[in-house]
């Protein structure tokens, strides 16, 4: 967006992918529909466990206008965190899931999609347009990311609830720009679904966390006992961990899309040594000081130092 280009949708996708997206869209920014009434459905199953701030702010996760007043258009962006790197596959054998192996992808996406904004400012000044309003979201706002990522064609949400692409499979984080500039959708409908028949993931699952296919109780996944949940691990889910000490793949691994994934052109996703391979004893025992060394500038720092502990001893078998 060099010069007096006009503001349209393929500049500002050319420019995301410049800044580092793998794979962008724009869609028209309105109410939900279908999805608001879903997500009033698993919310009222009590499917979301602890996580309470999902039932706040629900009218801004129903419609992104609320969220930012004027705003016209989303664009969202996926970007690939892939390594070729695997899980060691001895039975319980302790495993941090792939998505915090390196840099916090909020910090990443973020830092992409701020500089996008600032662009998309800088080349409304040049052309004398009133300012656009902006808002940046990555996991950090009342935003219905996946259902926006399948508007604007990235991706298709799977039957683990996960979005998959058809370039990166699902091994994907994705960042959203809420901007009041009226753009030109990138697609007038949603991605297709390209799940099929396919089943893989449910039956994957070992605490049967899926309930159905796109009904994810969080209550028995294993991402989300060793991540949000803050009491104590029930036994017997806590049986099932098969060495998870943060998040969990298994039903990532089990998806046939996730075959034809593409390694990721970000250096920030290059896997930690000691992520790769968690050291039990350390995090079962682990000081405030190991803890922010062990943690800094990674996801993991979400969990707390005494949600890792707790997971490591689960994993231990010792709670």
């Amino acid at each position: 967006m060099e010069g007096d280009v006009v503001l349209t949708s393929d500049a500002i996708v050319g420019r995301a992918r410049e800044l580092g997206a793998d794979i962008v869209g724009v869609a028209e920014c309105k109410p939900l529909g279908k999805e608001a009434e879903d997500l009033d459905l698993w919310l009222k199953r009590r499917y979301n466990g602890d996580m309470a701030w999902m039932a706040q702010h629900r009218e801004q996760r129903k419609d992104p206008g609320k969220l930012l007043p004027g705003c016209r258009s989303i664009i969202m962006i996926a970007v690939s965190y892939f390594t070729p790197h695997l899980h060691l596959g001895f039975p319980d054998f302790p495993k941090v899931s792939r998505y915090a192996w390196g840099r916090d992808y909020h910090l990443v996406l973020g830092d992409i999609l701020k500089k996008l904004a600032r662009d998309i400012e800088n080349a409304a000044k040049r052309n004398r347009m009133p300012k656009p309003g902006h808002k940046v979201v990555v996991d950090s706002a009342p935003f219905r990311d996946k259902v926006w990522a399948q508007q604007a064609g990235l991706g298709w949400i799977g039957k683990n609830t996960v979005l998959i692409t058809r370039d990166y499979g699902s091994w994907v984080f994705i960042g959203g720009l809420l901007t009041t500039l009226e753009l030109e959708p990138t697609t007038r409908s949603p991605h297709p679904n390209h799940c099929g028949k396919c089943t893989k993931c449910v039956d994957a699952c070992p605490t049967d966390a899926i309930v159905l296919p796109g009904q994810l109780d969080a209550r028995a996944c294993i991402s989300y006992l060793t991540i949000e949940n803050e009491g104590s691990i029930p036994r017997q889910l806590g049986e099932h961990l098969s060495g998870w000490v943060f998040g969990c793949d298994i039903c990532q691994e089990a998806c046939p899309w996730n075959r034809f994934a593409k390694p990721s052109e970000s250096e920030h996703f290059t896997p930690k040594t000691h992520l790769l391979v968690p050291d039990l004893h350390l995090w079962s025992q682990m000081s405030p000081d190991e803890f922010e060394r062990l943690t800094e500038g990674t996801p993991l720092r979400r969990a707390g130092r005494e949600r890792l502990r707790r997971n490591a001893l689960a994993v231990m078998g010792l709670l």
